[in-house]
């Protein structure tokens, strides 16, 4: 059973917002709510992101959808608060369904995900099949290619007490089309990271390397959820035949190739929500 934190309220641009932390398990959940009327959606994080990532969707969409975003455990101040630092697929999907719960999000949702977030929603709407109406998944493939798993090798042989070199080689492998400004977020990310969440990003990194196919994983062809497949051109681990393989799996999918982008689409391209909202739309004012 999960426990709630009294949650604050406040207001900002003219957006209710409402902030909490979710204790769930061995885990502790911050989640924010940008509160209205609108159809709901829920954002999910890649590896080592946290709710910041999504600026650029809030200020777009925030006047106009009801969106939830939070933290996983090692993102942000999302926390393991007892056993294994290491969290499995299982458990995500399982902290994924105790917010919607708690934050009242419906069964009409769609779900926008960034790289490894994706895999954790298409394990929770093939699960939970009428829990979601659509995915939309940034940057998502069915297995590391050879340039992921190179840059997880380099990463895993470098002194862990070098962070700066950490953080230039996944800028250097897959970061490049990214502003200085961002860049510069990263390497203040790798320097300012515990022991605790650094170990948990080197497990996780040989799990993405030891697991062959992501459907091995998950029953893709369970999922019945509108799925859109978003593609940068420019994503250097992330092939496009597999992109299409994938759509493949999955019943009512498509692929949308967003022209000039990298792996890190949200934080690349201002327009990129221009590809956005022919999925979802502006609604209009009442």
């Amino acid at each position: 059973m999960a426990k709630l934190s009294i949650p604050a309220k406040y207001v900002r641009r003219g957006s209710s917002i409402v902030k909490g932390v979710i204790e769930t398990g061995r885990f502790v959940i911050p989640y924010r709510i940008y509160d209205n009327d609108g159809p709901h959606i829920i954002c999910l994080n890649g590896v080592q992101q946290s709710m910041a990532m999504w600026h650029a969707f809030i200020l777009r969409y925030a006047p106009h959808y009801r969106i939830v975003l939070f933290d996983f455990p090692g993102q942000g101040k999302g926390r393991v608060a007892s056993g294994p630092i290491f969290v499995t697929l299982d458990e995500q999907v399982d902290i994924l369904r105790e917010v919607i719960k708690a934050t009242g999000t419906n069964r009409n949702v769609t779900v926008c995900t960034a790289s490894w977030g994706g895999i954790i929603a298409m394990a929770f709407a093939s699960r939970f099949q009428s829990e979601v109406r659509q995915l939309c998944l940034a940057s998502l493939g069915t297995k590391a290619n050879e340039t992921m798993v190179e840059t997880i090798k380099k990463g895993m042989q470098i002194d862990p007490q070098d962070r700066q070199k950490m953080a230039d080689i996944l800028i250097e492998a897959f970061g490049q089309n990214l502003p200085e400004n961002v860049k510069n977020k990263i390497v203040s990310q790798f320097q300012s990271m515990s022991p605790e969440n650094l170990r948990a990003f080197y497990e996780h990194g040989l799990f993405v390397v030891s697991t062959k196919k992501i459907g091995d994983l998950i029953k893709l062809a369970n999922i019945k959820a509108r799925t859109y497949l978003i593609y940068g051109e420019k994503d250097t681990i992330i092939d496009l035949d597999d992109v299409k393989f994938l759509s493949s799996q999955i019943p009512n999918s498509e692929v949308v190739v967003v022209k000039g982008a990298g792996h890190f689409l949200h934080m690349e391209q201002e327009d990129i929500f221009n590809i956005y909202e022919d999925i979802l739309p502006i609604p209009p004012k009442r």
